[in-house]
């Protein structure tokens, strides 16, 4: 399409409206076979499924209005108690953020599939991927590992405290959108770059990389106290579980070097944080720099459930 506000390959879709307007577009599909892990309610994968895709507005610092969803249900679930308890999830995961779910279709399919089309609106100015500048800081607005450990958790068995325990399974089956500070940020100037964090810690940085055309050193790495508790008990490396796993639905964002105290605070007004990890740099590399010692960030993240962190 000419004159696409926003390029492929970011978190969102738009298309233009009038003005400066324009109509923003995100679809995600949750698959029960790689997007539901053991234990998980229906109305805990409904919505999660509205979350995924809420998590991408929550990154360009854009308010959701309407949802659609396509439904695919095995037979084993064409029941009024299983679709009652999927509508109630989706519902939820809609208000909680602001939205409503306007209608949708149904059909019959091999396994549970729930497939969200977003659509809100906003004007010039979102939060790209592309645009981070050599000495911007690297932030992100949570700890990351949780959900890598309690995937491992629930998928492998493991050793966790039972505070710990309720933590990772939290994460897993109640994942939280970075709605409220998306919105926040992008009231001023202070964001160069974001994205949200879903397919891994690692993997978003190397993509804020590539799309801004820069590199990232990363001297603070943002781990979990929970992940670093499971990974001792269990002989797992924290630090992999943080950079390397994914569903998180954090924001990965970096910010003006003169303007972070001042993000800070705005993040703080809605209740959330916004923690530096790292900086920018124009080598076009990630490397995690710990103690002195530099080692290059792969670019991977977490494969759903078809291989181990």
């Amino acid at each position: 399409m000419p004159d696409l506000p926003i390029p492929f390959g970011d978190d969102v879709s738009a298309a233009p409206l009038w003005g400066e307007g324009m109509a923003v577009l995100k679809t995600d599909m949750l698959v029960a076979s790689t997007d539901v892990p053991p234990g998980m309610s229906l109305f805990a994968a409904a919505r999660k499924a509205v979350v995924m895709n809420i998590s991408d507005f929550a990154s360009k610092g854009v308010l959701p209005t309407a949802i659609v969803v396509a439904l695919g249900l095995p037979k084993e679930l064409a029941t009024e108690q299983a679709v009652t308890e999927i509508a109630n999830g989706l519902n939820a995961g809609a208000r909680e953020y602001g939205a409503y779910v306007i209608g949708g279709d149904t059909n019959q399919t091999q396994e549970l599939i729930i497939s969200i089309s977003l659509f809100g609106t906003a004007r010039s100015g979102l939060m790209l991927r592309s645009g981070a500048r050599g000495s911007d800081i690297l932030a992100v607005t949570g700890l990351f590992g949780k959900t890598a450990a309690g995937l491992r958790m629930l998928l492998d068995g493991g050793k966790a405290s039972s505070s710990v325990r309720a933590a990772l399974e939290d994460a897993v089956y109640n994942p939280k959108a970075r709605l409220r500070e998306g919105l926040a940020l992008r009231g001023y100037d202070f964001v160069t770059a974001s994205m949200d964090s879903s397919d891994g810690l690692a993997w978003s940085i190397h993509e804020l990389a590539r799309k801004s055309k820069v590199g990232f050193v990363i001297d603070k790495p943002p781990i979990a106290p929970e992940a670093q508790e499971f990974g001792a008990q269990n002989n797992l490396d924290p630090l992999e579980l943080a950079l390397y796993g994914g569903e998180e639905y954090e924001l990965v964002l970096t910010v003006k070097p003169g303007k972070f105290a001042e993000a800070q605070a705005v993040v703080q007004t809605v209740g959330g944080c916004l923690i530096p990890i790292g900086h920018a740099t124009f080598d076009r590399q990630v490397v995690l720099e710990i103690e002195g010692k530099r080692r290059k960030v792969e670019a991977k993240g977490w494969e759903h459930f078809k291989s181990h962190v």
